[in-house]
Protein backbone atom coordinates (compact mmCIF):
# COMPACT_ATOMS: atom_id res chain seq x y z
CA UNK A 1 0.00 0.00 0.00
CA UNK A 2 1.27 3.23 -0.92
CA UNK A 3 2.35 5.30 2.30
CA UNK A 4 1.82 9.11 2.49
CA UNK A 5 5.66 11.02 2.46
CA UNK A 6 4.59 12.31 5.94
CA UNK A 7 3.82 8.93 7.41
CA UNK A 8 7.48 7.48 5.77
CA UNK A 9 9.08 10.56 8.44
CA UNK A 10 7.06 9.89 11.34
CA UNK A 11 7.94 6.43 10.94
CA UNK A 12 12.17 7.05 10.45
CA UNK A 13 11.47 9.42 13.08
CA UNK A 14 10.31 6.97 15.46
CA UNK A 15 12.88 4.12 14.42
CA UNK A 16 15.46 6.32 14.83
CA UNK A 17 14.18 7.28 18.45
CA UNK A 18 13.88 3.52 18.90
CA UNK A 19 17.61 3.19 17.71
CA UNK A 20 18.68 5.95 19.78
CA UNK A 21 17.07 4.37 23.25
CA UNK A 22 18.53 0.96 22.40
CA UNK A 23 22.01 2.44 21.79
CA UNK A 24 21.86 4.80 24.97
CA UNK A 25 20.63 1.72 27.45
CA UNK A 26 23.66 -0.64 25.77
CA UNK A 27 25.74 2.24 27.08
CA UNK A 28 24.15 2.53 30.56
CA UNK A 29 23.41 -0.83 31.51
CA UNK A 30 23.58 -1.70 35.21
CA UNK A 31 26.86 -3.07 36.15
CA UNK A 32 26.76 -6.89 37.13
CA UNK A 33 23.06 -7.20 36.56
CA UNK A 34 23.20 -8.18 32.88
CA UNK A 35 24.89 -11.58 31.43
CA UNK A 36 26.23 -10.03 28.31
CA UNK A 37 29.97 -9.79 27.76
CA UNK A 38 30.77 -6.05 27.21
CA UNK A 39 32.76 -5.36 24.10
CA UNK A 40 34.19 -2.55 24.09
CA UNK A 41 37.57 -1.09 24.95
CA UNK A 42 38.93 -2.02 28.33
CA UNK A 43 40.03 0.77 30.51
CA UNK A 44 42.55 0.14 33.39
CA UNK A 45 42.31 2.03 36.38
CA UNK A 46 45.09 2.54 39.89
CA UNK A 47 43.64 1.99 42.49
CA UNK A 48 45.34 2.34 46.05
CA UNK A 49 43.94 1.65 49.47
CA UNK A 50 45.54 0.27 52.96
CA UNK A 51 47.07 -3.03 54.27
CA UNK A 52 49.61 -4.95 54.19
CA UNK A 53 50.31 -6.35 50.21
CA UNK A 54 48.86 -9.52 50.55
CA UNK A 55 51.19 -13.04 49.03
CA UNK A 56 48.44 -14.06 46.91
CA UNK A 57 47.68 -9.66 45.66
CA UNK A 58 48.51 -10.90 42.21
CA UNK A 59 46.22 -13.62 41.00
CA UNK A 60 43.56 -12.04 43.18
CA UNK A 61 44.19 -8.82 40.70
CA UNK A 62 43.81 -10.54 37.60
CA UNK A 63 41.02 -12.86 38.97
CA UNK A 64 39.03 -9.05 39.62
CA UNK A 65 40.13 -7.94 36.05
CA UNK A 66 38.81 -11.08 33.95
CA UNK A 67 35.60 -10.79 35.55
CA UNK A 68 34.87 -6.78 35.39
CA UNK A 69 36.42 -6.56 32.22
CA UNK A 70 33.75 -8.92 31.02
CA UNK A 71 30.90 -7.15 33.16
CA UNK A 72 31.97 -3.44 32.39
CA UNK A 73 35.18 -3.16 30.01
CA UNK A 74 37.37 -1.68 33.04
CA UNK A 75 40.53 -3.14 34.72
CA UNK A 76 42.26 -2.30 37.68
CA UNK A 77 46.11 -2.27 38.74
CA UNK A 78 45.41 -2.90 42.63
CA UNK A 79 47.65 -1.50 45.04
CA UNK A 80 47.77 -2.19 49.02
CA UNK A 81 50.28 0.20 51.06
CA UNK A 82 51.12 -0.65 54.75
CA UNK A 83 49.15 0.30 57.71
CA UNK A 84 51.82 2.67 58.53
CA UNK A 85 52.92 4.11 55.13
CA UNK A 86 49.85 4.94 53.75
CA UNK A 87 48.26 8.30 54.18
CA UNK A 88 51.96 9.54 53.91
CA UNK A 89 52.28 7.82 50.59
CA UNK A 90 48.50 9.01 49.31
CA UNK A 91 49.50 12.89 50.37
CA UNK A 92 52.56 11.91 48.07
CA UNK A 93 50.60 11.08 45.33
CA UNK A 94 48.55 14.09 45.54
CA UNK A 95 50.48 16.64 45.92
CA UNK A 96 52.56 15.51 43.13
CA UNK A 97 50.03 14.95 40.76
CA UNK A 98 51.10 11.36 40.39
CA UNK A 99 48.87 9.58 38.23
CA UNK A 100 45.92 7.27 40.18
CA UNK A 101 42.12 6.99 39.67
CA UNK A 102 40.39 5.38 43.08
CA UNK A 103 41.84 5.62 46.59
CA UNK A 104 40.56 4.90 50.07
CA UNK A 105 40.92 8.40 51.56
CA UNK A 106 41.52 8.08 55.18
CA UNK A 107 41.91 12.05 55.87
CA UNK A 108 38.57 12.66 53.22
CA UNK A 109 37.08 15.64 54.36
CA UNK A 110 40.83 17.54 54.48
CA UNK A 111 42.11 16.10 51.23
CA UNK A 112 38.27 17.47 49.61
CA UNK A 113 38.82 21.06 51.13
CA UNK A 114 42.28 20.81 48.91
CA UNK A 115 40.55 19.50 46.01
CA UNK A 116 41.96 16.57 46.21
CA UNK A 117 38.41 14.49 44.60
CA UNK A 118 35.94 14.09 41.89
CA UNK A 119 32.78 15.71 43.11
CA UNK A 120 30.28 12.67 42.55
CA UNK A 121 26.90 14.58 42.76
CA UNK A 122 26.09 14.01 38.90
CA UNK A 123 27.44 10.60 38.69
CA UNK A 124 24.94 9.43 41.68
CA UNK A 125 22.01 9.95 39.83
CA UNK A 126 22.66 8.92 36.52
CA UNK A 127 25.69 6.02 36.03
CA UNK A 128 26.40 5.33 40.10
CA UNK A 129 22.08 5.44 41.11
CA UNK A 130 22.15 2.02 41.24
CA UNK A 131 25.01 2.50 44.34
CA UNK A 132 23.85 5.45 45.58
CA UNK A 133 20.46 3.90 46.23
CA UNK A 134 21.86 0.44 47.94
CA UNK A 135 23.89 2.65 50.44
CA UNK A 136 22.17 4.20 53.76
CA UNK A 137 20.81 8.15 52.97
CA UNK A 138 22.39 8.68 56.11
CA UNK A 139 26.19 8.00 54.91
CA UNK A 140 25.69 10.35 52.17
CA UNK A 141 24.72 13.41 54.83
CA UNK A 142 27.65 12.68 57.11
CA UNK A 143 30.04 12.66 53.47
CA UNK A 144 28.51 16.26 52.36
CA UNK A 145 30.66 18.66 52.80
CA UNK A 146 30.33 22.32 53.68
CA UNK A 147 29.30 23.67 50.35
CA UNK A 148 26.79 20.37 50.27
CA UNK A 149 28.31 18.17 47.74
CA UNK A 150 29.82 14.33 47.61
CA UNK A 151 33.14 13.72 47.14
CA UNK A 152 33.53 9.93 48.47
CA UNK A 153 31.62 6.67 48.39
CA UNK A 154 31.07 5.68 52.55
CA UNK A 155 30.92 2.35 53.15
CA UNK A 156 27.92 0.79 53.62
CA UNK A 157 28.15 -0.83 57.04
CA UNK A 158 27.07 -0.11 60.70
CA UNK A 159 25.85 3.48 61.48
CA UNK A 160 27.29 4.00 64.48
CA UNK A 161 30.52 2.62 65.58
CA UNK A 162 30.47 2.31 68.90
CA UNK A 163 33.59 1.78 71.56
CA UNK A 164 33.84 -2.03 72.53
CA UNK A 165 36.35 -3.10 75.41
CA UNK A 166 36.74 -6.67 74.87
CA UNK A 167 38.55 -9.35 76.87
CA UNK A 168 39.92 -12.83 76.53
CA UNK A 169 36.78 -15.23 76.85
CA UNK A 170 38.83 -17.71 79.15
CA UNK A 171 39.60 -15.53 81.23
CA UNK A 172 36.17 -13.88 81.89
CA UNK A 173 35.42 -17.52 82.19
CA UNK A 174 37.86 -18.33 84.59
CA UNK A 175 37.13 -15.36 87.28
CA UNK A 176 33.57 -15.25 86.29
CA UNK A 177 34.02 -11.30 85.61
CA UNK A 178 30.73 -9.40 84.68
CA UNK A 179 32.18 -7.00 81.77
CA UNK A 180 28.90 -4.61 81.60
CA UNK A 181 30.00 -3.64 85.30
CA UNK A 182 33.15 -1.81 83.74
CA UNK A 183 32.26 1.20 81.16
CA UNK A 184 34.74 4.04 82.62
CA UNK A 185 38.21 4.10 82.58
CA UNK A 186 38.54 4.52 86.48
CA UNK A 187 36.30 1.35 86.92
CA UNK A 188 38.70 -0.76 85.12
CA UNK A 189 41.77 -0.33 88.09
CA UNK A 190 40.73 -2.96 90.41
CA UNK A 191 40.12 -5.52 87.54
CA UNK A 192 43.56 -5.08 85.85
CA UNK A 193 44.92 -4.78 89.40
CA UNK A 194 43.95 -8.17 89.69
CA UNK A 195 45.11 -9.17 86.47
CA UNK A 196 48.45 -8.13 86.86
CA UNK A 197 48.70 -10.46 90.09
CA UNK A 198 46.57 -13.21 89.09
CA UNK A 199 47.41 -13.54 85.48
CA UNK A 200 51.11 -12.14 85.24
CA UNK A 201 51.36 -13.52 81.63
CA UNK A 202 48.55 -11.39 79.76
CA UNK A 203 49.51 -7.50 79.75
CA UNK A 204 46.44 -5.51 81.88
CA UNK A 205 45.76 -2.96 78.69
CA UNK A 206 46.92 -2.94 75.45
CA UNK A 207 47.62 0.98 73.70
CA UNK A 208 49.32 2.53 70.92
CA UNK A 209 50.62 5.28 69.52
CA UNK A 210 47.07 6.37 68.17
CA UNK A 211 45.42 6.06 71.55
CA UNK A 212 41.91 5.25 71.71
CA UNK A 213 39.29 8.01 71.69
CA UNK A 214 38.64 7.96 75.43
CA UNK A 215 36.79 11.52 75.66
CA UNK A 216 33.70 9.53 73.78
CA UNK A 217 32.93 7.90 77.46
CA UNK A 218 32.54 11.80 78.14
CA UNK A 219 29.78 12.45 74.98
CA UNK A 220 32.55 14.42 73.04
CA UNK A 221 33.26 13.71 69.13
CA UNK A 222 35.54 14.89 67.12
CA UNK A 223 34.26 18.00 64.36
CA UNK A 224 37.35 17.41 61.86
CA UNK A 225 39.42 13.96 63.63
CA UNK A 226 41.48 13.59 66.23
CA UNK A 227 44.61 15.08 64.68
CA UNK A 228 42.89 18.27 65.16
CA UNK A 229 41.45 18.22 68.81
CA UNK A 230 38.71 20.30 68.64
CA UNK A 231 35.62 17.89 70.25
CA UNK A 232 32.12 18.71 71.01
CA UNK A 233 29.34 16.99 72.66
CA UNK A 234 27.48 14.91 70.24
CA UNK A 235 23.63 15.32 71.84
CA UNK A 236 23.95 18.74 73.09
CA UNK A 237 22.52 20.84 70.09
CA UNK A 238 23.57 24.09 71.99
CA UNK A 239 27.18 22.91 72.96
CA UNK A 240 30.11 24.81 71.79
CA UNK A 241 33.34 23.74 70.20
CA UNK A 242 36.40 23.11 72.58
CA UNK A 243 39.86 21.85 72.60
CA UNK A 244 39.48 18.90 74.13
CA UNK A 245 42.33 18.92 75.89
CA UNK A 246 41.37 22.39 77.93
CA UNK A 247 38.66 20.07 79.61
CA UNK A 248 38.24 18.45 83.05
CA UNK A 249 37.37 15.55 81.31
CA UNK A 250 40.26 15.29 79.10
CA UNK A 251 42.23 15.99 82.63
CA UNK A 252 40.14 13.32 84.04
CA UNK A 253 41.24 10.86 81.33
CA UNK A 254 45.18 11.88 81.57
CA UNK A 255 45.06 11.12 84.97
CA UNK A 256 44.03 8.10 85.01
CA UNK A 257 46.04 6.91 82.14
CA UNK A 258 49.31 8.49 83.69
CA UNK A 259 47.94 6.18 86.97
CA UNK A 260 47.57 3.25 85.40
CA UNK A 261 51.05 3.11 83.69
CA UNK A 262 53.12 4.12 86.47
CA UNK A 263 51.11 0.79 87.86
CA UNK A 264 52.48 -0.91 85.13
CA UNK A 265 48.96 -2.04 83.86
CA UNK A 266 49.92 -0.45 80.17
CA UNK A 267 52.18 -1.70 77.86
CA UNK A 268 55.57 0.35 77.90
CA UNK A 269 56.22 0.51 74.56
CA UNK A 270 52.64 2.18 73.84
CA UNK A 271 53.64 5.68 72.94
CA UNK A 272 55.77 4.39 69.94
CA UNK A 273 53.89 0.97 69.26
CA UNK A 274 52.11 1.49 65.61
CA UNK A 275 48.20 0.60 65.42
CA UNK A 276 47.74 -2.93 64.29
CA UNK A 277 51.41 -3.85 65.99
CA UNK A 278 49.42 -6.40 68.79
CA UNK A 279 49.99 -10.32 67.20
CA UNK A 280 48.03 -12.36 66.49
CA UNK A 281 48.47 -14.96 70.00
CA UNK A 282 49.34 -12.04 72.08
CA UNK A 283 47.75 -12.62 75.38
CA UNK A 284 45.90 -8.96 76.25
CA UNK A 285 43.71 -8.46 79.25
CA UNK A 286 42.25 -5.52 77.79
CA UNK A 287 41.95 -4.26 74.53
CA UNK A 288 39.48 -1.77 72.48
CA UNK A 289 38.11 -0.83 69.46
CA UNK A 290 35.09 0.70 67.43
CA UNK A 291 32.75 -1.76 66.04
CA UNK A 292 28.97 -2.73 65.31
CA UNK A 293 27.19 -5.58 66.36
CA UNK A 294 28.63 -9.36 66.19
CA UNK A 295 32.34 -7.37 66.59
CA UNK A 296 33.61 -9.99 68.62
CA UNK A 297 32.87 -13.15 66.02
CA UNK A 298 35.74 -11.01 63.61
CA UNK A 299 38.31 -9.88 66.83
CA UNK A 300 38.29 -13.45 67.64
CA UNK A 301 39.34 -14.52 64.31
CA UNK A 302 41.82 -11.38 64.05
CA UNK A 303 43.38 -12.56 68.06
CA UNK A 304 43.48 -16.13 67.17
CA UNK A 305 41.26 -17.15 70.35
CA UNK A 306 37.76 -16.14 71.66
CA UNK A 307 37.12 -12.77 72.63
CA UNK A 308 33.95 -10.81 74.42
CA UNK A 309 33.47 -7.39 73.90
CA UNK A 310 30.80 -4.94 75.70
CA UNK A 311 30.37 -1.53 74.35
CA UNK A 312 31.15 1.26 76.61
CA UNK A 313 29.63 4.42 74.31
CA UNK A 314 25.69 5.41 72.58
CA UNK A 315 24.86 4.10 69.45
CA UNK A 316 25.44 7.59 68.11
CA UNK A 317 25.97 8.26 64.29
CA UNK A 318 28.70 10.98 64.19
CA UNK A 319 30.36 12.43 61.15
CA UNK A 320 33.37 10.31 62.14
CA UNK A 321 31.39 7.24 62.66
CA UNK A 322 29.76 7.48 58.80
CA UNK A 323 33.21 8.50 57.03
CA UNK A 324 35.01 5.59 58.38
CA UNK A 325 35.62 3.60 55.11
CA UNK A 326 35.48 5.85 52.19
CA UNK A 327 36.45 5.48 48.10
CA UNK A 328 37.24 8.32 46.49
CA UNK A 329 38.23 9.33 42.73
CA UNK A 330 40.71 11.62 42.11
CA UNK A 331 40.25 14.84 40.65
CA UNK A 332 42.19 14.69 37.97
CA UNK A 333 41.41 11.09 37.18
CA UNK A 334 41.21 10.69 32.70
CA UNK A 335 38.72 7.89 33.08
CA UNK A 336 35.93 9.27 35.66
CA UNK A 337 33.07 7.34 33.86
CA UNK A 338 35.20 3.86 34.55
CA UNK A 339 35.84 5.33 37.91
CA UNK A 340 32.26 5.20 38.60
CA UNK A 341 31.34 1.87 36.94
CA UNK A 342 34.40 0.08 38.90
CA UNK A 343 32.51 1.97 42.22
CA UNK A 344 29.04 0.76 41.09
CA UNK A 345 29.82 -2.65 40.55
CA UNK A 346 31.50 -2.89 44.02
CA UNK A 347 29.02 -1.49 46.01
CA UNK A 348 26.39 -3.79 43.87
CA UNK A 349 27.62 -6.64 42.86
CA UNK A 350 28.20 -9.79 44.93
CA UNK A 351 30.56 -12.04 43.04
CA UNK A 352 32.99 -8.73 42.80
CA UNK A 353 32.01 -7.73 46.38
CA UNK A 354 33.18 -11.10 47.96
CA UNK A 355 36.54 -11.47 45.72
CA UNK A 356 37.85 -8.44 47.16
CA UNK A 357 37.20 -9.32 50.48
CA UNK A 358 37.99 -13.10 50.40
CA UNK A 359 39.70 -13.82 47.65
CA UNK A 360 39.16 -16.67 45.31
CA UNK A 361 36.77 -19.48 46.10
CA UNK A 362 38.81 -22.42 46.11
CA UNK A 363 42.20 -21.06 46.72
CA UNK A 364 41.82 -18.23 49.54
CA UNK A 365 38.68 -19.75 51.00
CA UNK A 366 35.77 -22.36 50.49
CA UNK A 367 32.07 -22.31 51.27
CA UNK A 368 30.96 -24.58 53.52
CA UNK A 369 27.21 -26.13 53.85
CA UNK A 370 25.21 -22.75 54.94
CA UNK A 371 27.07 -21.12 52.57
CA UNK A 372 29.40 -19.37 55.04
CA UNK A 373 32.92 -18.33 54.20
CA UNK A 374 35.66 -20.48 55.20
CA UNK A 375 39.38 -19.03 55.09
CA UNK A 376 42.24 -21.09 53.75
CA UNK A 377 44.74 -21.37 56.93
CA UNK A 378 48.19 -22.21 56.48
CA UNK A 379 49.64 -25.89 57.22
CA UNK A 380 52.26 -27.77 57.77
CA UNK A 381 53.92 -30.98 55.56
CA UNK A 382 51.59 -33.14 57.71
CA UNK A 383 48.66 -30.68 56.64
CA UNK A 384 47.64 -29.75 60.13
CA UNK A 385 46.87 -25.65 60.38
CA UNK A 386 50.20 -23.67 61.30
CA UNK A 387 49.66 -22.02 64.98
CA UNK A 388 49.94 -18.58 65.08
CA UNK A 389 49.88 -18.14 61.01
CA UNK A 390 48.39 -15.43 58.81
CA UNK A 391 44.70 -16.11 58.77
CA UNK A 392 44.78 -15.96 54.58
CA UNK A 393 47.00 -15.31 52.08
CA UNK A 394 44.68 -12.28 50.94
CA UNK A 395 42.76 -10.25 52.79
CA UNK A 396 40.79 -7.51 51.86
CA UNK A 397 40.31 -4.71 54.74
CA UNK A 398 36.85 -4.63 54.76
CA UNK A 399 35.88 -1.22 56.01
CA UNK A 400 37.66 0.00 53.10
CA UNK A 401 35.45 -1.50 49.89
CA UNK A 402 32.17 -0.92 50.07
CA UNK A 403 29.22 -2.28 50.49
CA UNK A 404 29.25 -5.02 53.46
CA UNK A 405 25.51 -6.10 53.07
CA UNK A 406 26.75 -8.38 49.90
CA UNK A 407 29.31 -10.26 51.46
CA UNK A 408 28.84 -13.78 52.44
CA UNK A 409 28.91 -14.25 56.39
CA UNK A 410 32.06 -15.99 57.88
CA UNK A 411 31.66 -19.98 59.03
CA UNK A 412 34.87 -21.90 60.67
CA UNK A 413 35.40 -21.48 64.34
CA UNK A 414 33.24 -18.96 66.08
CA UNK A 415 31.13 -18.70 63.25
CA UNK A 416 29.00 -15.61 62.12
CA UNK A 417 25.08 -15.65 62.51
CA UNK A 418 23.69 -16.60 59.42
CA UNK A 419 21.10 -13.72 59.57
CA UNK A 420 24.26 -11.05 60.13
CA UNK A 421 23.45 -8.55 57.72
CA UNK A 422 19.37 -8.42 59.49
CA UNK A 423 21.22 -7.59 62.88
CA UNK A 424 23.20 -4.88 61.17
CA UNK A 425 19.91 -3.64 59.64
CA UNK A 426 18.22 -3.56 62.80
CA UNK A 427 20.57 -2.04 64.44
CA UNK A 428 20.88 0.83 62.08
CA UNK A 429 17.07 1.35 62.69
CA UNK A 430 18.14 1.95 66.51
CA UNK A 431 20.58 4.74 66.05
CA UNK A 432 20.73 7.97 67.38
CA UNK A 433 22.10 11.15 64.91
CA UNK A 434 24.39 13.60 66.69
CA UNK A 435 23.37 16.71 66.80
CA UNK A 436 26.02 17.61 64.69
CA UNK A 437 25.83 15.02 62.03
CA UNK A 438 27.31 16.28 58.65
CA UNK A 439 28.61 19.55 59.77
CA UNK A 440 32.07 19.63 58.03
CA UNK A 441 33.84 23.13 58.04
CA UNK A 442 35.52 24.91 55.64
CA UNK A 443 39.41 25.49 56.91
CA UNK A 444 40.65 25.79 53.22
CA UNK A 445 42.05 29.11 54.30
CA UNK A 446 43.73 28.37 57.55
CA UNK A 447 45.83 25.01 55.78
CA UNK A 448 49.03 26.37 57.50
CA UNK A 449 47.60 26.48 61.21
CA UNK A 450 45.88 23.22 61.12
CA UNK A 451 49.45 21.75 59.41
CA UNK A 452 51.12 23.34 62.51
CA UNK A 453 48.41 21.95 65.12
CA UNK A 454 48.90 18.61 63.49
CA UNK A 455 52.54 18.82 64.39
CA UNK A 456 52.20 19.76 67.49
CA UNK A 457 49.46 16.88 68.12
CA UNK A 458 52.53 14.37 66.60
CA UNK A 459 54.78 15.56 69.30
CA UNK A 460 52.76 15.30 72.19
CA UNK A 461 49.28 13.34 71.61
CA UNK A 462 51.25 9.58 71.60
CA UNK A 463 52.83 9.97 75.15
CA UNK A 464 50.48 12.03 76.73
CA UNK A 465 47.43 9.64 75.66
CA UNK A 466 49.21 6.44 76.49
CA UNK A 467 50.06 7.53 80.20
CA UNK A 468 54.03 7.49 79.13
CA UNK A 469 54.53 11.53 80.56
CA UNK A 470 53.71 13.41 83.70
CA UNK A 471 50.42 15.35 82.73
CA UNK A 472 51.90 18.24 84.78
CA UNK A 473 54.38 18.98 83.05
CA UNK A 474 53.31 17.99 79.21
CA UNK A 475 49.83 19.04 79.37
CA UNK A 476 50.42 22.53 79.70
CA UNK A 477 53.51 23.01 77.13
CA UNK A 478 51.01 21.20 74.67
CA UNK A 479 48.14 23.48 75.18
CA UNK A 480 50.45 26.72 74.74
CA UNK A 481 52.02 25.26 71.21
CA UNK A 482 48.71 24.61 70.46
CA UNK A 483 47.62 28.10 70.94
CA UNK A 484 50.87 29.28 69.12
CA UNK A 485 50.01 27.18 66.07
CA UNK A 486 46.63 28.56 66.16
CA UNK A 487 44.67 26.60 67.62
CA UNK A 488 42.09 29.42 68.91
CA UNK A 489 41.97 31.09 65.61
CA UNK A 490 40.83 27.82 64.00
CA UNK A 491 38.47 26.75 67.12
CA UNK A 492 36.75 30.41 66.42
CA UNK A 493 36.41 29.97 62.92
CA UNK A 494 35.18 26.22 63.00
CA UNK A 495 32.79 27.68 66.06
CA UNK A 496 31.27 30.49 63.88
CA UNK A 497 30.45 28.38 61.02
CA UNK A 498 28.65 25.89 63.17
CA UNK A 499 26.46 28.52 64.41
CA UNK A 500 25.62 29.22 60.72
CA UNK A 501 25.33 26.04 60.27
CA UNK A 502 22.71 25.45 62.70
CA UNK A 503 20.71 28.78 62.26
CA UNK A 504 19.99 27.48 58.79
CA UNK A 505 18.31 23.95 60.10
CA UNK A 506 16.18 26.09 62.57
Amino acid sequence: MFKHPRHRRILMIISLILLLISYTTGCFRQPGHNDDNYDGDTVNLIYYTIGEPDKDLRIVNDKINEIMARKIGVTITYVKVGWQDYEDRLNTLISAGSPFDIAFAPDYATSAMRGAWLRLDDYLVGLGKEMYDAIDPTFWQGVRMYDGSIYGVPTNKELAVRDQWMYPASIVNKYNIDITKYNTLESLEPLLRMIGQEEPAYMPMELDRDSHNFFALHGYEYIMNHKLPLMIKSLDPSAQVVNIFETQEARQVLDTLRRYYKEGFINEDAALREPGGLKRGAKVFWKSSGGGPLSETTWSKDRGYKVVANPVTPSTVTTESVRGGIMTVNANTKHPVESIKFLNLLNTDPEIRNLFNYGIEGVNYTLDEHGQVVLTTGKDSNGDPIPDAPVSSYSGVQYTQGNWFILNTMGGDNPEPLDKWNQFRKYNTGVIKSTVLGFTPDLSKLTAQTDNIEMVWQKYYPSLMTGSVDVDTILPKFNEELKHAGMDEVRQEVQKQLDAWRGERK
